[in-house]
C-alpha cells in the first residue's frame, strides 16, 4: 500500500518528493510562481529527467535528427510530426529542443506556454520517438548547437516559423548546410487549436447555465405569482 512520499524532518528535505507524488497531493516547493505561464512550479531534479529519459547516446550509423518547439499541451499533433520524424531514416536518434518559458512567450504572446519548461520536458522525453532533450535550446538553431551533436538533419513541421527577435531567419544556418527539412505530419491539430476548443466548449457551457437559469428563475417567479393569487382572492371574501 502507497503510505505517501518520503518527505523527511530535516531542513530542506521539503521538496523530496517525486514529481507524481508532487502532482497527486498538490505539493508545492518554495520558489514562486511562473512569470509566463502564470502558475506553480514544482523543482525539477536529474534524477527525475533521468527516469523519463531513454539514457542512450547516438550510436555509429544512426542519423542525428533535431527538431526544436515549444511543444506545448503535447498533444497528438505534436506525436505524429515525431512518428513523421522518426521515420525518416532507418536508424534515427532524434534530439528535440524546448525553448524557454520567455522564448515561447515572445514568438506566441498570450498566455503561452500554458505549461511550464519542467511539464514540457516531461513530456517530450515521454515519448517513443524522443531520444534526447535539449532544455532550454535556442531559439535559433546555431553552428554551435549543430555542431556539438553532430546534428545531421534539422527538420521543422508546417506550423509558421517566426523570425527570431533580430529579424533573422531561426534556421538559416541548417540552411545554408542544406541539411533543413520541413515535414507534413497530415495532422493538422496545434496548441492554438486546443486553446480555441476549451474556449469555445466553456462559453458553449456558460451559455447553456445562462438560459437554464433563466428558465429556473421564470418558473420560481410564476409560482411565487400563483401562490400569491389565492390570497388575494380570500381577502376579496371578505
Amino acid at each position: 500500500m502507497w503510505a505517501g512520499p518520503r518527505m523527511g524532518t530535516g531542513k530542506g528535505r521539503a521538496c523530496e518528493a517525486s514529481v507524481a507524488d508532487q502532482v497527486v497531493l498538490g505539493l508545492q516547493c518554495p520558489g514562486g510562481r511562473n512569470p509566463w505561464t502564470g502558475v506553480s512550479q514544482f523543482l525539477q531534479t536529474s534524477q527525475k529527467i533521468i527516469q523519463f529519459a531513454s539514457g542512450k547516446e547516438p550510436q555509429p550509423g544512426e542519423t542525428v535528427i533535431y527538431v526544436a518547439g515549444a511543444f506545448d499541451l503535447f498533444h497528438i499533433g505534436h506525436v505524429d510530426f515525431l512518428e513523421k520524424v522518426h521515420g525518416l531514416v532507418e536508424r534515427p536518434y532524434v534530439i528535440a529542443g524546448l525553448h524557454f518559458d520567455q522564448e515561447v512567450n515572445h514568438y506566441k504572446g498570450k498566455n503561452y506556454p500554458i505549461m511550464n519548461l519542467h511539464e514540457r520536458t516531461l513530456s517530450v522525453l515521454a515519448c517513443r520517438y524522443v531520444s534526447e532533450v535539449v532544455i532550454g535550446a535556442p531559439y535559433s538553431v546555431t553552428a554551435e548547437l549543430l555542431d556539438h551533436f553532430k546534428v545531421d538533419l534539422v527538420c521543422h513541421g508546417k506550423t509558421e516559423i517566426v523570425p527570431d527577435k533580430d529579424g533573422s531567419d531561426p534556421y538559416e544556418e541548417p540552411k545554408r548546410r542544406g541539411i533543413f527539412c520541413q515535414i507534413d505530419s497530415g495532422n493538422d491539430l496545434t496548441t492554438d487549436l486546443i486553446v480555441q476548443r476549451i474556449i469555445k466548449n466553456r462559453l458553449e457551457y456558460e451559455a447553456r447555465n445562462q438560459k437554464k437559469e433563466a428558465k429556473e428563475l421564470a418558473f420560481l417567479e410564476a409560482m411565487s405569482q400563483q401562490e400569491a393569487r389565492p390570497e388575494r382572492e380570500s381577502d376579496c371574501d371578505f
